[in-house]
Formats: structure tokens, C-alpha cells, sequence
């Protein structure tokens, strides 16, 4: 359905001169910093780019094609929120490329399977590092599946690629911007590249991070390091060592996308210095100006009133497993797709309460207009040509809101409004004047909206109900369900006739009575029944969340 919405415009354009180091690492022809925007193919959109502080127009090298780079985990702990809030939002904004603007979206990941942190965990274990790394692994591929996170193209292992590493560290050096000191270990040469360090915020005045008293700037980074005794090591020209963590993604996405990358993305946290030190790398490697054109950074998740970001060096994380024994993946998509992706996020109780009312006023709307549709639900006439106007000004609206830096709060607020609209004219009545119905609009409205939640990699009608599979195959739950529904909207038929009288016969107020608790002691087993007029109509909700059907506006039937 969804077609591509972008304007699709080829740049006639002139060819980029990309600026290239020169060996004593001063650059030809432009600032040190200056971002160059890009030639090839505009795809409408425009996002903030880290590189430059503010929102460019995103032009890719090729027609319809995007390139891009993540971090992964280093594994060697469970995975936790503030890790599936980042590739969550990063997985909206892909799927929001993919589904409405028609980019194939080609993306790589980095797993750091070799870390100080890994070979801790196995001594603290009495493991090998190896089991510690694939354990953790797995656990994160599996929680990337069950928050419903396409997998990339590739995963790239470090371990699987140190040769790889081992090279491009040697290429770096021929180029004149690595050095090796007598311990073994190899550093980037920072003054080498004169003032194009730097490109992020707060990097300049960066102190650098430890090593060798051989440095000769304190802000030289490590390529390859010695190993200790014990520890994992690989051969190399300097000696046994190991990769230092940021030429990890530097060589894996160059052997993936070459010397031309369209987005790199990963949390605000990882700007400096990693990706900072990555593009140092990339760009002395590939001695060109601009390796990657475009940095997208998610915002921080915090615990409600904590101004720590959620991390496991902190202990202050909720694993994703945990979280997901009392909310689901569409509510946590909810949750993240409330907020701009590159702002911080407070996690508590009331926000995700926020995103279960937000979902939940849609898949009511869903189920009163399927109502409609069936003929169950009596109401007023329709303002049918008001509702195909929501609708078509609603897609605009959604167009120009992800195409505005991917501000998914605006598409969802013009979703909900769209469904408050909607509701308005479901108002049931109790006897219909036999008018005309106008069932097409619902259909056309609960039709887009169930796409826009896809592209958003959600199933509004998809519970954890079905997610755990409690009903059978054979559907024997819902047919009881059905059974038990038509029973008592007989006995309630019978109760409501006043074919004889202007009122309720007074010795039948108590089967509406026993009908209202039946729907009531339903409610919180998870069987939501809805009475619309003569008839009723029902569905499987979340048993532990049910709630009391006059939260839904229903109201006991001997009170009508």
C-alpha cells in the first residue's frame, strides 16, 4: 500500500572533490570541520546530523539505496531498556525509510565479542571468554527479536575479523597516522590530522584515555594493545595483542561499505570518542575527507527521576526480559515512538501507562468500527465526507511529520486524532432510524491506520494473549466465547423487550442484573464484552490488565 511518498530527485550535480590528507595529515582545499554535503540521490527527507549540529537534507550515494552502520553490544551482560530504546528507535527509523519512502535500507552491526569487560565476566565465571561472549550474544539477538527489531543484513564478529584489523591498523600507519611504541602497542597519531579532530561536541579538550607513557599526545587512542598473561591474543606485526575497541567498527564497516558510508548511528554516548575516533580512522584510512555523511544519535533512557542515564556499569538497568513479563513489545514501541528519537526519554510507570491508553483508545476504535462494519453497532448517521477529509489531511500530516527528521510524537498525535474523530461518530444509539450506513470510510480509516502501526513495527490486534499462545489451535476458546456471548444476549433481548409495556418488566431487572455481572466478571479473565443496542460483540484482551467494562464508557444494563 504504501508507495514512495519522497520526492526521488538525481542531483545533475558536480563531482564531489573529496578532500584528501596529504602524508603530513594537512587537508587540501577546505576547513578541517566543514561537513560537504552530498551528491547523489535527495530523498525529501531531513534529519539532524551530528556531524553539522542541525537538520540536513538526506542524500544518499545511490538511487533508492541506503548504507548504514550501527554499534552493537559488547557481550557480556544481559541486555537492558536503555539498550532496546536506542536500537527500537533506530529499527522505527529504518522500517519509516523502508515503508514510506521506498530506501532500501542495507545494515551492518558490529558485535564485540572481545572486550576487557567480556574477559572479566570470564574469570569471574571460570569460563572462557568465548562462552561468556556467544552466551550474551545470542541473549541479545533474542531480545532484539522479541521487541520485533529487524536484524541487519550482517552481524560482524571482532573476533572473526582481527586479520582484517591487522591490516587496516598497517594501512593507517603507511599513511602516517599510526605509530607503534617498543611495548607493543599501537596508537593514532591525533597530530597527524592537524584540526580535523574534533567533529563532536566537547572533544577538543578531551584528555585522552590511558595507556602507554609512550604517547606522544595524551589524546592518542589505541589501535592494537599487547596482551597480558591470560587474556586472548592474536598474532600481529607488534606483537600478541588485541584490537583497541574503536578500530573494531572502522575496519568492519569499511569491509562492508568501502570508503563511502550514508548513516552511522548509536546513542548520544557513543559521539565521543568513539565515533569521533572512528571517523579519525576511516578518514586516514581511506585518506578521504568524509567517510560517513550523516551521525544520528538516540537520547539517553532514564529512570524517572534519575539524571543517570540506565547502564549496567551503574546497576540501575531493567533487563529487557524483565520488562517484557509485564508490558509488551507493541507497548514499549509506543513508549519510545512518543518522543523524538534523538531526545532523552524518562522510563516510570505513568509514561508506559501513557503508551497502554494510547494503544488501547486504538484498538478500541478498531473493534467499535469493525462493529459498525458487521451491522452490531447501531448509531446516528455519518459525517462520512468529514471523515474521508481527516483522512486524507492525516496522511499528509503523517508524510510531512516523518519527513521532518522521522518526528514520529506529530504522526502519532495526527493517528490519535484521526481515531478521535472516528470514535465521535461511533456514538451507539438504541434503536437505529434505519439510515444509510457509511461502513467504507471505517474501513479505508482502520485500514491506514493498521499500516502506519506496521510500518511502525506494531500489531494493535496482536495481544499477549496470542503472543503466548494460550488459546488452541483449534480455537476452542474463542468458540465458547462466541457460545457464551450469544447465550446472554439472548437472555438480554428477552430482559430489554417492551413490546408490552413502556418500561422493563420488573421481574426481569435481575437477568440484566446477572448479565452485567457476567460481562463484568469476564473483564479481568481477559473477555471484554461490549453491549451495542440489542446485540454484543466481544474479544480476547490481556487478562492481567483487564479492567472493569464501565472504565470502557459501558454502563450497567438496569440503568437503562
Amino acid at each position: 500500500m504504501w508507495r514512495n511518498m519522497g520526492r526521488s530527485l538525481l542531483w545533475k550535480a558536480k563531482v564531489f572533490n573529496a578532500v584528501i590528507f596529504r602524508s603530513n595529515g594537512s587537508c587540501c582545499g577546505v576547513s578541517a570541520k566543514k561537513w560537504t554535503r552530498p551528491s547523489g540521490f535527495d530523498t525529501g527527507l531531513k534529519t539532524f546530523n551530528s556531524l553539522t549540529k542541525q537538520k540536513e537534507p538526506l542524500i544518499l550515494a545511490r538511487e533508492g539505496v541506503a548504507t548504514w552502520y550501527s554499534c552493537g553490544p559488547t557481550v557480556y551482560d544481559h541486555a537492558h531498556l536503555g539498550h532496546a530504546c536506542s536500537y527500537v528507535r533506530f529499527d522505527i527509523l529504518q522500517r519509516i525509510l523502508s515503508r514510506l519512502f521506498g530506501i532500501t535500507v542495507i545494515h551492518a552491526m558490529v558485535i564485540t565479542d572481545i572486550d576487557d569487560k567480556i574477559i572479566k565476566r570470564g574469570w569471574e565465571e571460570n569460563v572462557s571468554p568465548t562462552i561468556i561472549a556467544r552466551l550474551y550474544e545470542d541473549e541479545f539477538k533474542k531480545d532484539m527479536l522479541s521487541l520485533k527489531v529487524i536484524p541487519p543484513a550482517v552481524y560482524l564478529r571482532v573476533t572473526e575479523n582481527v586479520h582484517q584489523i591487522v591490516t587496516f591498523i598497517e594501512q593507517i600507519i603507511k599513511n602516517g597516522h599510526a605509530y607503534a611504541t617498543p611495548e607493543g602497542d599501537v596508537y593514532f597519531d591525533i597530530q597527524s590530522i592537524g584540526d580535523r579532530y574534533g567533529k563532536f561536541v566537547g572533544s577538543v579538550d578531551s584528555q585522552g584515555e590511558a595507556g602507554s607513557s609512550n604517547k606522544k599526545d595524551l589524546r592518542d587512542f589505541a589501535l592494537w594493545k599487547p596482551s597480558k598473561p591470560q587474556e586472548p591474543y592474536w598474532e600481529s606485526p607488534w606483537g600478541r595483542g588485541r584490537p583497541g575497541w574503536h578500530i573494531e567498527c572502522s575496519t568492519m564497516a569499511s569491509s562492508v561499505f568501502g570508503s563511502q558510508l550514508d548513516i552511522h548511528s548509536g546513542g548520544i554516548d557513543l559521539a565521543f570518542p568513539h565515533h569521533e575516533n572512528e571517523v579519525a580512522q576511516s578518514e586516514a584510512y581511506h585518506q578521504c575527507g568524509q567517510w560517513a555523511n550523516y551521525f544520528l544519535h538516540s537520547g539517553h533512557l532514564h529512570l524517572k527521576g534519575s539524571a543517570e542515564k540506565m547502564s549496567k556499569s551503574l546497576k540501575n538497568f531493567i533487563t529487557i526480559k524483565d520488562f517484557l513479563q509485564s508490558y509488551s513489545a507493541n507497548e514499549f514501541r509506543m513508549f519510545c515512538l512518543l518522543t523524538k528519537y534523538r531526545s532523552a526519554i524518562d522510563y516510570s510507570d505513568s509514561s508506559m501507562l501513557e503508551a497502554q491508553t494510547s494503544l488501547g483508545t486504538i484498538s478500541t476504535f478498531f473493534h467499535d468500527a469493525q462493529a459498525y462494519m458487521k451491522g452490531q453497532l447501531q448509531c446516528s448517521p455519518v459525517q462520512e465526507a468529514v471523515l474521508w477529509e481527516r483522512l486524507a489531511e492525516t496522511k499528509a500530516s503523517v508524510v510531512t511529520a516523518l519527513a521532518d527528521d522521522f518526528d514520529t510524537p506529530r504522526a502519532i498525535n495526527a493517528v490519535m486524532n484521526l481515531v478521535y474523530h472516528g470514535n465521535c461518530q461511533l456514538q451507539p444509539v438504541s434503536k437505529s432510524d434505519g439510515g444509510a450506513r457509511s461502513p467504507a470510510v471505517f474501513g479505508a480509516m482502520t485500514g491506514y491506520i493498521r499500516d502506519v502501526l506496521d510500518m511502525f513495527g506494531m500489531d494493535v490486534l496482536h495481544t499477549k494473549v496470542q503472543e503466548a499462545d494460550v488459546m488452541s489451535s483449534s480455537g476452542s476458546l474463542e468458540a465458547v466465547v462466541e457460545q457464551l456471548t450469544n447465550f446472554r444476549s439472548e437472555v438480554r433481548a428477552f430482559a430489554l423487550d417492551r413490546s408490552k409495556t413502556s418500561g422493563l418488566y420488573p421481574e426481569r431487572i435481575p437477568l440484566l442484573k446477572a448479565c452485567d455481572n457476567l460481562r463484568n466478571d469476564l473483564a479481568p479473565l481477559g473477555v471484554l464484552i461490549k453491549d451495542r443496542g440489542a446485540t454484543s460483540t466481544w474479544e480476547i484482551t490481556q487478562g492481567q490488565r483487564g479492567q472493569k467494562v464501565q472504565d470502557q464508557g459501558q454502563d450497567p444494563e438496569t440503568s437503562s
